[in-house]
């Protein structure tokens, strides 16, 4: 990379700070439960984990929130928890760590989303959740649409943050969409399988392999050109801005309208440890980039130099601006 670039890039990253990012998504709270084992249960052929640490952390869209705090963004939760004690937890988390809450409607008839997971050292023993699927009820769909349109007034960007619990109506991510492109500004999603087709006319999508491949039904493929045609297929299917598909350890394809051909970027992880999450900051460092006054490709760069800054981390892990500038060099 050339001079002038690694500075543009530096000089995006300095616009990062208080940009205001609405994410709209599934929220969750993540439980972790760890310990050690050195027995089997006399009750059952189970392991007994001798508990020595036990902590919680924002999952899913609540994840994408946390991680534009942590890059200096001034991020907006638009989402649904129930009125129970996990939603008390993940609201005190969240603002704990930088997010505005104002957005997050209760839901009386739905539990908090929650993933409980069991470890034994690094191994996942057991993980059991607590969740409800069904699509939020109107009310409450017009409760979030009446906070996104508060908020969407002073706001540079918004990523759609899709774990398939219900929050994305079909009505929601129309409106959501159709405002974002009056005003000019950009949306990105994460996409779940069930409303992979319904987001049509954004800014970008942020598929993995798998997803992209699940998103057009069709069997997985290797080789460049079955993932040139793949982008271009979703990228036509959305008639969106641009598909960023990112890879593991192939790095990233960003596909643009327009452009035959997909910009390919290597992956820069030296090690991977623990890839929890990391779709989430790459959606986050992406829209914030593009709110900064960052080009599609310029704003895929930068996403890719977070993706491999996080996954060399343990757990469910956030990047700083000094981290990404240090990556740059």
């Amino acid at each position: 990379m050339k001079t002038t670039e690694k500075q543009r890039l530096k000089n995006i990253l300095k616009n990062f700070k208080g940009q205001k990012i609405i994410v709209v998504g599934d929220v969750m709270l993540d439980h972790f439960i760890k310990g050690a084992v050195s027995r089997i249960s006399p009750e059952a052929p189970v392991p007994v984990v001798a508990v020595n640490n036990e902590f919680y952390a924002a999952g899913g869209a609540g994840n994408v929130a946390v991680n534009l705090a942590a890059l200096g963004a001034h991020p907006v939760m638009i989402s649904v928890i129930g009125q129970d004690l996990g939603g008390e937890m993940l609201k005190d988390y969240l603002q704990s760590h930088g997010t505005d809450i104002s957005g997050i409607s209760i839901d009386k008839a739905r539990p908090t989303t929650q993933k409980i997971r069991v470890m034994a050292e690094q191994q996942q023993i057991v993980r059991y959740d607590r969740e409800s699927k069904k699509v939020i009820s109107p009310s409450i769909a017009r409760e979030c649409i009446n906070s996104f349109e508060r908020e969407i007034k002073t706001a540079k960007g918004v990523v759609l943050s899709d774990y398939g619990k219900g929050m994305l109506s079909d009505q929601n991510i129309q409106h959501i969409i159709e405002q974002c492109r009056k005003r000019k500004i950009p949306v990105c999603v994460d996409p779940k399988l069930d409303n992979f087709k319904k987001y049509k006319n954004i800014t970008c999508m942020t598929p993995n392999t798998k997803e992209a491949w699940e998103g057009v039904g069709e069997t997985p493929k290797t080789g460049e050109e079955a993932m040139e045609k793949l982008g271009n297929k979703i990228l036509k299917m959305l008639n969106a801005s641009s598909i960023l598909i990112t890879r593991s350890a192939d790095g990233m394809s960003l596909f643009e309208k327009g452009k035959k051909t997909p910009t390919t970027i290597r992956a820069t992880a030296k090690e991977v440890y623990d890839v929890t999450g990391a779709g989430d900051t790459v959606i986050s460092v992406f829209t914030l980039a593009l709110a900064a006054g960052a080009s599609l490709k310029e704003a895929a760069i930068l996403s890719n130099f977070a993706g491999g800054i996080v996954v060399e981390k343990s757990g469910t892990a956030t990047t700083t601006v000094q981290e990404l500038v240090g990556a740059i060099k």
